[in-house]
C-alpha cells in the first residue's frame, strides 16, 4: 500500500489558496530502491482552487503510476505521485513547479544519488520539463505538454526526453511541442518526439500507445541506469521506436 507524505512547507502568505497542501503518494520499490519515477498531473492556466483526488487531472495519471509500479517495482523502481496544491499554473507564480521541486527535495533526501524519471501530462508535462535540471533527473516523458516558444530547453541538458502529442489536440499545441523538441535536440542527451495520429488531449484515443510509449520509455531508461533486465514494456517501446536518433517527428 502506498504511503503518503504531506506538504511540510511553511504556509504561503495570506491570499488566494494559501492554505492548500500538496500530497505525495509513494509506492516503494521491492528491496533496494534503484530509481524513482515522479508522476505529475495537469491542470489549468489560472486557478488557486485546491486540487482534490477526485479531480480528473490527478485521476488521469493513476493508471500510469500503477503500470510503472507493476513494470519496475520488483526491480527497484519506486513510484511517487504528486498532487499539487492548486489546480493552476498561475502565471509568474508557476505553482506546480514549486510543488515538483518540493517533491524532488524529498526524493533526494530519502534516495540520494538515485536516478529520477519524470512523467507529466499537459501542465504536468511543462512542469516536468521545467524541473528537469534537478541533478538526479535522468529522463523526462511529457505527454501533450503545454509549451510555447519561450519554454526554456536548457533545463533538459544531458537528459533523455520523450514528447508524445496527439495530432488532434485542441487544448495544447502539437506544433509548439515539436518546435520545442527540435530546439532541445542537441541540448538533451536524446530527444524522441512521437505524433499520435488522430489522438486528442485527454489520451482517450489510442490509449494503449500513450501507455506503451510512456511506461516503456521510463522502464528503458531505468534499465539502462540500474543495470536491471526489466522485461516487457521496455522492449515494446523499442519496437515502436527502434532507431536511435530518428528524425523528428515519428508518426504513429
Amino acid at each position: 500500500m502506498a504511503r503518503r507524505k504531506m506538504d511540510d512547507r511553511e504556509p504561503a502568505a495570506a491570499g488566494a489558496g494559501a492554505a492548500a497542501k500538496a500530497v505525495l503518494s509513494i509506492a516503494g520499490a521491492s528491496g533496494e530502491t534503484r530509481g524513482v519515477a515522479l508522476v505529475l498531473h495537469g491542470g489549468r492556466a489560472d486557478s488557486y482552487e485546491s486540487v482534490s483526488g477526485r479531480h480528473l487531472s490527478p485521476a488521469r495519471m493513476r493508471p500510469f503510476a500503477r503500470a510503472l509500479r507493476r513494470g519496475g517495482g520488483g526491480d527497484g523502481l519506486a513510484v511517487w505521485t504528486l498532487r499539487n496544491r492548486y489546480r493552476g499554473w498561475n502565471g509568474k507564480d508557476m505553482s506546480p513547479v514549486h510543488d515538483a521541486r518540493w517533491a524532488l527535495s524529498h526524493i533526494s533526501r530519502e534516495h540520494p544519488g538515485v536516478p529520477i524519471y519524470l512523467l507529466g501530462h499537459s501542465m504536468g508535462g511543462l512542469t516536468a520539463l521545467s524541473v528537469a535540471d534537478h541533478p538526479q533527473v535522468a529522463a523526462v516523458v511529457a505527454l501533450a505538454p503545454w509549451l510555447n516558444g519561450e519554454t526554456p530547453v536548457d533545463r533538459v541538458a544531458g537528459r533523455r526526453i520523450l514528447i508524445v502529442h496527439g495530432t488532434a489536440d485542441r487544448w495544447t499545441s502539437p506544433a509548439n511541442s515539436l518546435a520545442y523538441a527540435r530546439r532541445a535536440d542537441g541540448v538533451a542527451e536524446s530527444v524522441d518526439y512521437v505524433a499520435l495520429k488522430g489522438a486528442g488531449h485527454f489520451m482517450f484515443r489510442r490509449v494503449g500507445l500513450w501507455n506503451s510509449l510512456a511506461i516503456g520509455f521510463i522502464l528503458d531508461a531505468f534499465a539502462g541506469s540500474s543495470g536491471r533486465n526489466v522485461q516487457g514494456s521496455a522492449e515494446t517501446f523499442r519496437s515502436l521506436l527502434p532507431a536511435a536518433g530518428a528524425s523528428l517527428p515519428v508518426v504513429l
